[in-house]
């Protein structure tokens, strides 16, 4: 049987393989952010929705696709030769679309918030052949060309990096033309941070690197729940179980950024999709996440997205995903 490869095409109806009528249920709930799978190896996905009927998620899996799933919120299933995966919110997973082909669904009524990162796979054997022992091995089998059957990987928890990166994904920082350049690297990213296994296969590195990244993830969430009103930094380091220091140190280390300036960018994500979806209106949004001056809030979210928050929700349409 020969290898399932990225040019494989599934047909319905005489018409190559598209994701577009998998979401049609969910409307806006589905928000393609950049990338062609067929022409560029790879595309990136927002996706944040509650469907009153449980949801075919794998009818969105392009045939031969290596697809990682960061899931921040809600409850997917994944079944694979008879065995099923749950996807529980904070964790992440891969998937790969062979024979016989996967069955996925999102279940009803639940609020749903998760990226999508598809990789088709001669982008990665381009970008991977070197490295490709040091790789997982259902991913080195991609990669080889050899891998037939469908599988899906054991959730593991989020860590705090790839969270800060799915906040950069929602909003790009770069203008237009590097887009292109800035989500390939992107791509290759998320891709190191969860393909590779060093010796042992552990997939991050020590314990005490293990338990810094869940107190880090701990303190994010709390900020998060409590944007408007976020707690003191004692308070805060008390609560996850260490030291104002050491969590200072710590938060700075993983995210890259101080925890104020952590605050600020997501309160900026969170306004800026309230404006997005026509939740809120401006003064309603700075509210919402705890700004009390509105000209404080404007000048922030200018210098954050480019733009005055009255006119971001017509700034730039979404691109077209296949």
């Amino acid at each position: 049987m020969p290898a399932l490869r990225s040019e494989i095409k599934a047909r319905v109806n005489g018409e190559p393989f598209g994701e577009a009528a998998a979401w049609r249920a969910v409307g806006a709930g589905w928000r393609p952010l950049f990338g062609n799978y067929r022409e560029l190896g790879f595309s990136f996905e927002w996706h944040e929705f509650s469907s009153p009927k449980e949801l075919d998620w794998a009818a969105s899996f392009h045939p031969g696709s290596l697809e990682l799933c960061v899931n921040l919120e809600g409850t997917g299933r994944i079944e694979c030769g008879g065995k099923t995966t749950e996807l529980p919110p904070g964790a992440l997973s891969f998937y790969y679309q062979g024979q016989p082909p996967l069955r996925a669904t999102r279940r009803a009524g639940e609020a749903h918030r998760f990226i999508t990162v598809e990789l088709s796979p001669d982008f990665l054997r381009q970008n991977f052949s070197e490295q490709e022992a040091q790789l997982h091995d259902q991913v080195r089998a991609v990669v080889r060309g050899e891998a037939r059957d469908s599988f899906v990987q054991t959730p593991e928890r989020l860590p705090s990096a790839l969270l800060q990166l799915v906040d950069s994904l929602r909003h790009c920082p770069v203008f237009t033309p590097a887009q292109g350049v800035w989500f390939r690297c992107k791509a290759l990213e998320v891709a190191t941070h969860v393909f590779f296994r060093p010796p042992g296969g552990e997939m991050f590195c020590t314990r005490a690197q293990r338990a810094a990244r869940d107190r880090v993830a701990r303190a994010q969430e709390i900020l998060r729940q409590r944007l408007a009103e976020p707690p003191a930094l004692d308070e805060l380091a008390k609560t996850v179980g260490c030291s104002t220091f050491y969590l200072s140190r710590q938060f700075s280390q993983e995210t890259g950024m101080t925890i104020q300036q952590y605050i600020r960018q997501v309160r900026m994500e969170r306004a800026a999709e309230l404006l997005r979806t026509g939740q809120c209106n401006v003064t309603e949004a700075a509210m919402t996440v705890g700004y009390n001056s509105l000209s404080h809030f404007s000048s922030v979210f200018h210098e954050t997205f480019g733009c005055c928050p009255g006119l971001f929700p017509m700034k730039m349409p979404a691109q077209k995903l296949e």
